[in-house]
């Protein structure tokens, strides 16, 4: 449909009112013909009267003797190979050829280096023969960290170690030097060791019982026991491992010390325990002349000759007598030996523990700031 405004658009096209007009005298474009392309072919650059000459090769320098100019006119003072000798020659090997080299890599990794060669590591020491060592129990028990018999158990149960290996042979002999630690179950089962001062009547024994006794350790319940400020809540565990700090026979009264704690064992009963026994003992007979003297020095039990005592006479009937060891029944047998005969026998005080006021037949826990 044509426009009547546009008489000179074709009726049919509608897009000639935008269409530009063409003018009347351009000219008529022809195709030109394409050009060859070239396949890696480069056309020299057109030559530069300014540029610096090309660089000669090594073939074409000059002959041996003649200098050549660096620029600006001044001869090369470097040395150059001889005549009919490649200038790549290999250099001659340095001196320093031992020392290690070092080699740097182009990439983003480390250098790596060789390592010298290692200096040869001295003999490690000689170890302890262990026929020639000393118990590993009795290493631990003068060094105070428990007894003998705590040590065995500890041994027995792998909680120690010496120079860092774990030992669990009973027996074991090591340097008396080594190191010797403790695993965290040994020094928290002893944390839990408990130490109980009882008074003992006569009728019990103190140790292992005899046929028609009955033991001390009976005694500990709750009932018979005399609370403190501070003590622990008593628990039947704490009966376990409980034995006795030295002997009290069946016909003897007075303080008996029971204890799971080996540092306590060992300074009350140890080998080279000097902790004072302090006893009162009733007696009757007549004592030899000097048997004073002799009590307190020159008896013998057992074919050996006992520790030097203190002992005093009170009255006709009755003596003082402090100890620095223990033997089964030694008072007793000790007054035998001078005409004396005991009738009664009380022990008051542990080195510096007394009895006090504590009732017959009852206990309390060895409180904190109290120390044999």
């Amino acid at each position: 449909m044509s426009d009547p405004s546009h008489p000179d658009d074709p009726p049919d096209d509608p897009w000639a009112r935008w269409r530009k007009p063409e003018a009347a005298d351009a000219p008529v474009a022809v195709d030109a013909p394409e050009k060859p392309k070239t396949l890696g072919v480069r056309k020299p650059p057109p030559a530069d009267p300014a540029a610096k000459p090309a660089r000669t090769r090594r073939d074409d320098r000059p002959a041996a003797g003649a200098k050549p100019r660096q620029p600006g006119g001044k001869p090369d003072s470097r040395p150059r190979p001889p005549a009919g000798e490649s200038p790549w020659a290999r250099k001659a090997p340095s001196a320093r050829r031992d020392e290690p080299r070092r080699e740097i890599r182009s990439d983003s990794r480390r250098s790596t280096y060789e390592k010298p060669a290692e200096a040869p590591r001295p003999p490690p020491p000689a170890r302890t023969n262990p026929a020639d060592g000393v118990r590993l129990s009795k290493v631990m028990s003068e060094r105070g960290l428990c007894s003998r018999r705590e040590a065995d158990l500890w041994i027995e149960r792998g909680w120690v170690f010496v120079d860092g290996i774990q030992v669990s042979e009973l027996g074991s002999r090591i340097d008396p030097n080594a190191d010797i630690t403790i695993a965290t179950e040994a020094k928290k089962a002893q944390a839990k060791a408990v130490t109980i001062l009882l008074n003992k009547p006569v009728g019990y024994v103190s140790g292992q019982p005899e046929p028609g006794s009955t033991p001390a350790v009976t005694l500990i319940t709750p009932e018979t026991q005399v609370a403190q400020a501070g003590d622990p809540e008593f628990k039947p565990w704490m009966l376990r491992g409980l034995a006795p700090a030295g002997r009290l026979d069946v016909d003897s009264t007075g303080l008996l010390v029971l204890t799971s704690d080996g540092r306590v064992a060992k300074r009350l009963i140890g080998e080279d325990s000097d902790a004072e026994k302090e006893y009162l003992v009733r007696v009757s007979g007549e004592m030899i002349p000097r048997g004073l003297d002799l009590l307190r020095h020159g008896l013998e039990l057992d074919g050996k000759p006992l520790k030097q005592a203190w002992v005093k006479q009170l009255n006709e009937d009755q003596l003082h007598f402090i100890l620095k060891e223990g033997k089964k029944r030694q008072i007793r047998r000790m007054c035998e030996l001078v005409g004396l005969r005991v009738t009664g026998l009380k022990r008051v005080r542990i080195g510096r523990i007394r009895l006090g006021d504590l009732p017959m037949g009852q206990w309390r826990f060895l409180r904190a700031d109290e120390v044999f």
